[in-house]
């Protein structure tokens, strides 16, 4: 773009607005019939293209576009009449009257109302008065008004100083404010012409009849627009219709969300809402695509839209052309759907991650419970080849001890694998019976059990205290193994709630370890990292609560007890 360009560019609005309205005031308020007059009214229409309010300038415009415009210009300088100037300004008005409720800044506001004012005027002063009678009738008062006082609106429009605002979008230009207005023009033009016709009256008074029967029926409207005695009000009523476009829109959006609550799985949904929309009266038919699935139903028809959002595709087929509200409302409809489809496929895929991850853990809770029982096996495997014949009855008595207790977890373990759902009441276990069998079977090793109070009438769950004994002390056992002054201190004390503390003289647990040892898997190099992480969940079933009770450099306690 040339500097020259750039500098048109750069000029505020208004100046166009008024350069505009001069061509036009010059085409038509000096001896219309004349060359001159088409020479403004070509000039005219060239600042109308530079300052209108639909196309920004750096647009392309399409071959249709261009021959309207073409168009336009010819009908205006080729065919040029006061008829077809009085309906150009009455065009103009709606324009820059649809115009105005988008304008944020007051002084470009007040150009804006000043050239409604001046196409007004222009339009029932000088145009409208010229279609009614000859043009001399006016008298010389009315042409020196109009030739000489009106030039000095577009005059002021242009010395108005507006900021130019760099935008993506121009302003908006109502539709429906444009219509209105261009409207409520025509019924004035034609309200005149028709009140002087039949009443044999004046113009000025035909005009005044009809400014005042225009009032009183805004005054009604203003009047039942808003809610009064129970009526709604006929702005609710159009807003209702509006978004509705008189379909019953709010009963498939119940039947959509009566669905979404019942319906599982989302094909199926899908299926069953696009069926209910067959009850709209404008849809004929809708054709759907999915990534996994694609269907049909209704009768194709010659006006269809597809629409497309995420992984949901829709054809829809509509019994007339569609409208931009129908079209707005078929984006909307799509969407919706999509969402409530997205919802419904990301519902299954929770359904199966939940499945698997019970599946996971009630194998990592076997595989925990099976490692124990092998290291059980392993100690009385141990013990075994440790002891000479002098020690046969000892091994014996501890052989009789431990087995009974292997196979009863073996089987307890067994039962998980066959209802890996089911999270049945633990079997209870006399306290000291269960302490005395702890002690027997680690009497070999290097553990330390100190004995607090135990009542003879306590009970614990023999299977939760079993693994996590177990797991706490094989953990400290690892811990400290090719240590020979490690040294791992099991306490144990039930005189109203059983307490279990496992205590060991090593490291302390990483801090990043520690935050998630209850809560999920963690890294180990002896085992798979999931023992405690089973541990905490199996003793929150049961009503107790694992912890990680002191985490020093020389003391690491662990201790299990009732929540």
């Amino acid at each position: 773009m040339t500097p020259w360009h750039q500098r048109i560019a750069s000029l505020p609005p208004q100046i166009w607005l008024g350069s505009m309205l001069l061509a036009l005031h010059a085409a038509l308020a000096w001896d219309f019939d004349s060359a001159w007059s088409r020479a403004f009214l070509l000039a005219h229409i060239g600042l109308f293209l530079i300052w209108q309010p639909m196309w920004r300038g750096e647009r392309t415009l399409s071959a249709r576009h261009g021959w309207l415009i073409v168009l336009i210009g010819v009908a205006l300088v080729g065919f040029t009449n006061w008829w077809l100037m009085a309906i150009w300004l009455a065009v103009l008005f709606s324009l820059i009257g649809g115009n105005v409720p988008g304008i944020r800044e007051r002084r470009h506001r007040v150009a804006s109302l000043l050239a409604a004012v001046y196409l007004l005027a222009m339009l029932l002063v000088w145009v409208v008065p010229k279609l009614f009678s000859a043009p001399d009738d006016g008298g010389p008062a009315i042409d020196v008004l109009v030739r000489y006082g009106l030039l000095f609106l577009p005059v002021l429009i242009i010395l108005t100083r507006v900021e130019r605002l760099v935008s993506d979008t121009p302003h908006a230009v109502d539709l429906f404010y444009s219509v209105m207005l261009f409207l409520l023009v025509s019924a004035l033009v034609l309200g005149s012409f028709m009140i002087k016709e039949l009443a044999r009256t004046d113009y000025p008074m035909a005009l005044a009849q009809t400014l005042f029967c225009i009032a009183l029926l805004l005054i009604a409207l203003s009047w039942l627009w808003n809610p009064h005695g129970g009526f709604s009000g006929i702005g609710q009523l159009l807003s209702r219709y509006l978004l509705s476009v008189g379909l019953p829109f709010e009963r498939w959006m119940q039947s959509v969300a009566n669905r979404a609550e019942h319906d599982g799985q989302p094909e199926r949904f899908l299926v069953n809402s696009l069926h209910d929309m067959l009850e709209l009266p404008w849809l004929s038919g809708v054709r759907w695509q999915t990534k996994t699935d694609s269907g049909e139903f209704g009768e194709p028809s010659k006006f269809d839209a597809e629409l497309s959002y995420r992984e949901l595709t829709l054809t829809f087929y509509t019994r007339w052309s569609l409208s931009p509200a129908l079209l707005l409302h078929l984006k909307l409809l799509t969407r919706l759907l999509a969402h409530f489809y997205d919802a419904k496929r990301r519902e299954q895929s929770q359904r199966q991650n939940a499945y698997t991850q019970a599946i996971h853990e009630t194998g990592a809770r076997l595989t925990h419970d099976v490692k124990n029982l092998l290291q059980s096996l392993t100690s009385l495997c141990a013990a075994a080849e440790a002891s000479g014949p002098e020690q046969a009855t000892e091994l014996q008595a501890l052989i009789n001890r431990q087995l009974p207790q292997i196979a009863q977890r073996l089987h307890v373990t067994l039962d998980k694998l066959r209802a890996p759902g089911r999270h049945d009441a633990p079997a209870s276990i006399a306290a000291g019976q269960w302490w005395e069998a702890l002690n027997s079977r680690y009497a070999r090793s290097d553990v330390v059990f100190a004995t607090g109070p135990i009542s003879p009438q306590a009970r614990v769950p023999g299977e939760l205290f079993d693994s996590v004994a177990d797991n706490l002390i094989q953990n400290a056992l690892n811990k400290g193994r090719g240590d020979t002054d490690f040294r791992v201190e099991v306490y144990f004390s039930c005189a109203d709630t059983p307490c279990l503390r496992v205590t060991d003289v090593g490291g302390p647990v990483p801090v990043a370890v520690a935050q998630q040892l209850f809560d999920a898997p963690v890294p180990s190099q002896t085992g798979l990292g999931i023992g405690l992480y089973q541990s905490a969940k199996q003793a929150a079933q049961h009503g107790y609560r694992l912890a990680l009770a002191i985490n020093e450099p020389g003391r690491v306690r662990f201790e299990l007890a009732q929540s």
